[in-house]
């Protein structure tokens, strides 16, 4: 017998080659960058490296000329978007699927309080105080995906940002800690409701690291000291490391996951 012609020796058909960027052909809408120290600015740099196609969003005009530089270095038009003005997060959508002709992930990354309520006791925050916290932090959430719900590709992925403050009680995290916790809630409310359609969302829980939002956080040297001594990596995580994971959730390897909180925090939620 031929060996050429034994079942052993049958060529096996060739598999296609996978493209060498996980996230090549996915089109994402990334909230809330302000400068090149955001959280949102680390996922969009990971995001375009992996091969998306992006549009960003930053808070106004006065944040632009910080923010347009770093649009232009991953190509991605930049929109601005003030979730407590009406009708703003619906125009970011539509811009974005202008561009884009759809999208397979959004990444939210968007937190905020006032200054007073946030460094005060949060059994002393006021109604008001307490609802726009809410509202800017949380609530936008949920209306970014209703408005991004028809737009989204069958397996699309949203996701936004969360802290250990919303499962303990951190010292000077206050009023945030209760608006976390609602926010991840919302997750897993929102994996429920559009599971059906293929839509994944996750809440990611960074560690601590000198972003603008937590420049407002009394004693927050403090706390990146505890996390780099305590954590079991003993360092801060960095927004590469941040963005990476986001990449890991928006592409192929993610899509058997939803409604997860999932930390990068370089172990230090284990050991509080």
């Amino acid at each position: 017998m031929n060996p050429s012609s034994t079942p052993d020796s049958t060529p096996l058909p060739t598999a296609p080659s996978a493209s060498p960027l996980p996230l090549a052909g996915r089109r994402g809408l990334i909230l809330g960058v302000a400068n090149e120290h955001s959280i949102a600015w680390g996922c969009a740099q990971v995001a375009r490296a992996q091969g998306a196609s992006l549009v960003l969003s930053c808070l106004n005009e006065k944040a632009r000329p910080f923010v347009q530089p770093l649009a232009d270095a991953v190509e991605a038009p930049l929109v601005d978007c003030n979730v407590e003005t009406e009708g703003d997060l619906e125009r970011l959508v539509q811009a974005a699927v202008d561009h884009l002709g759809g999208l397979d992930f959004v990444i939210h990354s968007i937190a905020w309080a006032p200054l007073a309520e946030l460094r005060g006791r949060v059994i002393d925050s006021s109604a008001a105080g307490f609802a726009r916290a809410m509202t800017v932090s949380c609530h936008s959430f949920a209306a970014l995906a209703r408005a991004c719900e028809p737009h989204l590709s069958d397996d699309a992925a949203l996701m936004t940002m969360s802290y250990l403050g919303a499962d303990e009680a951190i010292p000077h995290y206050g009023l945030m800690g209760p608006v976390k916790a609602a926010l991840e809630s919302l997750v897993r409310y929102l994996a429920a409701e559009l599971g059906p359609q293929g839509v994944r969302v996750h809440a990611i829980s960074p560690g601590p690291m000198p972003t603008r939002a937590a420049s407002g956080l009394q004693d927050f040297d403090a706390l990146m000291a505890t996390a780099r001594a305590e954590s079991p990596l003993r360092r801060l995580v960095t927004l590469e490391e941040v963005g990476a994971l986001a990449a890991f959730l928006a592409g192929p390897g993610g899509r058997g996951m939803s409604g997860q909180t999932l930390f990068v925090d370089a172990g230090f939620h284990v050991v509080r």
